[in-house]
């Protein structure tokens, strides 16, 4: 599938583009695949972590790099920009919650064939049932006596059932649906036949040939792999009016590509926008955010920091030790994860005048809590003053925004945001699309909040700098 052009202002066109990237990514590994194909396009180049910066780096260059293939970088840096100036900023994370293979994934019972598989996140598990399922993710292939390479697979046929029970033999399934993740949340892939017989102790022969057949190798090549499961039903626009997105991994694909669109939007052709930014623009996509970002990849990991450091001392005269410390405080991080819709059934889990709407624009997410433990989840980072930088953005480019505070009653969900404005001493601030059905294996979201999304985005990059040299706070 193709993408249009992707700077095009139309709100159809952000939604079709947007279920292009999603049907291409089932893993966090096409997602960052996805993103570097655009990223590519937008003439941006790739650098190598392993490698030495100093030199490479130039004024409105544009550059990215991945870590894992998981986790992706992408920067341009302003015309104007000076050793100890800021960054523009905006993170969000590639992976949702989904179910992965075992190392050891072969089962068999009562005259079936299973695969063992583990919760990944906090998914909503029921919604896995009765799916047309395949697998999707990396493996390991040997291409030559001792050299491996890591290559995408994606099936697209369905090879995956996980069966509910019938009626019948559960009467009350109807009052709670009931069941639990290690024995009844095992799909199946084929019932017992010759395959069995054949010799591999840790998975069936039946998925090893399936997986040697996509990748146009032999089983005896593949030594390893990391697949997700995922439902072959592809996203799609629906609605009366064409003006829902159904979809699986909505959160956190949505602002995923909204960050990627808006930073390729904002620097396309050497913009004269970034020619003339005194800034480093940035969006960073981490994976692992579903388990709590602490991974060599994840959110809470070095990676921002060391990366921020890297980008300083490409720029920087021998002895400025303190280009690092001065470019955080003049520098700003948006974190984007989708946010919860108010939902018409139920409706009194919203307080009553924070209830976002879908096509009613971009959440801003606050909460008093930030990081309180008595709930053990991080709140969201969002500051008046953080809040205040954003909304001088939308109102100069008239994107509509929405408030967002839960219940004082209420648990609250996770974000990249508190983690990296603690650990970096950075102003944050915590934003999302309006979507239902989080964490489901079919979740909900607007049309015309993509196309929101991508413009608030490219504004932010394009305005930050000048909008904070006129707000004052020590």
């Amino acid at each position: 599938m193709k993408y249009h052009n992707s700077t095009q202002d139309n709100n159809s066109t952000s939604a079709t583009d947007f279920i292009t990237f999603v049907n291409n990514s089932p893993s966090p590994f096409h997602a960052v695949e996805e993103a570097r194909i655009l990223l590519d396009k937008a003439e941006y180049k790739e650098l190598k972590e392993c490698d030495n910066w100093r030199g490479t780096l130039k004024k409105t260059g544009k550059y990215y790099f991945t870590r894992n293939r998981s986790t992706i970088v992408a920067f341009a840096i302003g015309g104007k920009y000076e050793p100890g100036n800021g960054f523009s900023m905006a993170g969000a994370h590639t992976d949702s919650p989904c179910l992965k293979v075992k190392p050891i994934s072969k089962k068999v019972k009562e005259g079936y064939l299973q695969v063992g598989v583990e919760p990944y996140g906090g998914g909503l598990w029921h919604t896995w049932f009765d799916r047309d399922l395949s697998v999707a993710g990396r493996v390991m292939v040997e291409t030559e006596k001792n050299k491996f390479e890591h290559k995408l697979v994606k099936v697209e046929r369905p090879i995956l059932r996980i069966p509910t029970l019938a009626i019948h033999l559960d009467r009350d399934v109807r009052e709670g649906f009931k069941f639990n993740n290690e024995v009844h949340l095992t799909p199946l892939i084929a019932t017992v036949s010759n395959k069995l017989a054949e010799n591999n102790e840790k998975h069936h022969p039946a998925l090893l040939d399936i997986l040697a057949q996509e990748l146009k190798c032999k089983v005896n090549e593949i030594h390893d792999f990391e697949l997700c499961l995922y439902d072959t039903q592809p996203s799609t626009i629906g609605g009366a009016y064409k003006e829902f997105i159904f979809s699986a991994r909505l959160d956190n694909l949505m602002m995923s590509y909204a960050l990627l669109i808006g930073l390729i939007n904002s620097t396309k052709n050497i913009s004269e926008s970034l020619c003339d930014d005194s800034n480093i623009r940035l969006i960073t996509l981490f994976d692992n955010e579903e388990i709590g970002s602490t991974t060599a990849h994840g959110a809470n990991s070095l990676l921002l920091e060391t990366t921020l450091r890297r980008i300083c001392s490409a720029f920087a005269e021998p002895g400025y030790d303190t280009i690092f410390e001065e470019t955080i405080h003049k520098s700003f991080m948006i974190s984007a994860d989708m946010a919860h819709a108010v939902h018409p059934n139920y409706c009194e889990k919203h307080e009553e005048n924070h209830r976002p709407q879908m096509n009613q624009g971009v959440v801003i997410k606050t909460n008093a809590n930030q990081a309180s433990d008595l709930i053990q989840y991080h709140r969201y980072a969002t500051t008046s003053v953080t809040s205040l930088i954003l909304r001088q953005v939308a109102k100069k480019y008239k994107v509509p925004l929405q408030d967002f505070v839960v219940r004082n009653d209420s648990p609250c969900g996770s974000t990249i945001g508190p983690m990296i404005s603690a650990n970096l001493g950075l102003r944050t601030l915590d934003i999302g699309n309006p979507q239902l059905s989080m964490h489901s294996i079919r979740e909900t979201a607007g049309t015309k909040d993509v196309d929101h999304a991508i413009k608030l985005i490219k504004a932010f990059f394009e305005d930050f700098a000048e909008i904070d040299r006129n707000i004052t706070v020590d």
